[in-house]
């Protein structure tokens, strides 16, 4: 287990061998299940250690070769499991007040994590559907608290700096505050559109209306508008279509400790079906050339979801 960097990119891959052997989509057993033996019973929300981790606190000294550069994977690999009901297909099915207590839980590991000076970022993401690998169906989404900046973050952070250094604004306020054609759903707090720039089928981004950089920051009131935007946004994925449709959630905020000016948090949710139904795969322009291509325009995906809003209590 470590860290390698690619000299030529920047980027990091956390080699993990071991992840092998954790168990793919099994049959009649499910370890986030009240009464598992990792869970019990008497909660809402849980909190477990990945018994998988790709960082873990006490990890081996990389092996290291020349010219080549290797970290040691420190940090925290954590899952989050996000309602005791097994029977769930998405967190959209539950109420608001459900994904709220999500909410907050992440807000609390987070708040820790800041404690230690080594966690530079503190990286939450959701993996939804088997078609794209999930290996457990159990509702539950996953956090790396990790001793580097992910590469895509930086570059992020690199061009919104540039932006507010020769204008003097934060290029992200300026994109929430202008984007109105591809709005998806908004509240008093988030807006949701398609971006501009959207690289997947069913692309869909959450910004603040509120400057705010990291997810402790939050008030009271944004906590729980920002459950209601996640609960409708990702109803109109799963209604769109005439189908669940699996996707990605990642949460895009500053680094730990890190007050920026320049660049905000926001969640970026990549629905995987194409309007067809079938499934988006990434080949030879995509991980080649980091060049996407959309076989879609993102104004006709935003007039999509937004139909099929209607249909999201």
């Amino acid at each position: 287990m470590e860290i390698r960097k690619h000299p030529l990119t920047g980027e990091y891959i956390l080699v993990s061998p071991h992840r092998l052997g954790r168990p793919w989509q099994p049959e009649g057993t499910c370890p986030f299940c009240p009464g598992a033996p990792e869970t019990g019973f008497g909660w809402d929300v849980l909190l477990l250690p990945n018994k998988y981790p790709v960082v873990t606190r006490e990890p081996p000294t990389p092996g290291g070769e020349e010219l080549y550069e290797a970290l040691p994977a420190r940090g925290l690999s954590l899952v989050v499991v996000e309602t005791p009901r097994h029977d769930v297909d998405d967190i959209s099915d539950l109420p608001t007040e459900q994904i709220e207590k999500v909410l907050k839980l992440l807000i609390e590991a987070q708040k820790k994590a800041e404690e230690d000076p080594a966690a530079q970022y503190f990286l939450y993401f959701r993996n939804k559907g088997r078609e794209i690998g999930v290996s457990l169906t159990h509702p539950h989404s996953q956090i790396y608290i990790l001793p580097v900046v992910p590469p895509r973050v930086e570059a992020e952070l690199r061009a919104s700096e540039e932006w507010y250094r020769r204008r003097g604004t934060c290029l992200h306020c300026l994109i929430t505050t202008r984007e109105e054609k591809r709005v998806v759903y908004q509240n008093a707090s988030w807006k949701s559109f398609v971006p501009y720039y959207a690289r997947w089928p069913h692309e869909v981004h959450i910004y603040p209306k509120r400057h705010v950089t990291h997810l402790t920051h939050l008030r009271q009131d944004e906590i729980r508008d920002l459950a209601d935007a996640l609960r409708k946004t990702l109803c109109t994925l799963k209604t769109a279509l005439g189908k669940p449709m699996p996707y990605i959630l990642v949460l895009h905020q500053a680094p730990l400790r890190l007050e920026t000016p320049h660049y905000h948090l926001h969640f970026e949710i990549y629905g995987m079906y194409r309007p067809d139904g079938r499934l988006k795969h990434a080949a030879g322009a995509e991980l080649g050339a980091s060049l996407y291509t959309l076989d879609t325009t993102p104004e006709e995906v935003a007039q999509r979801l937004k139909t099929a809003l209607s249909q999201c209590a």
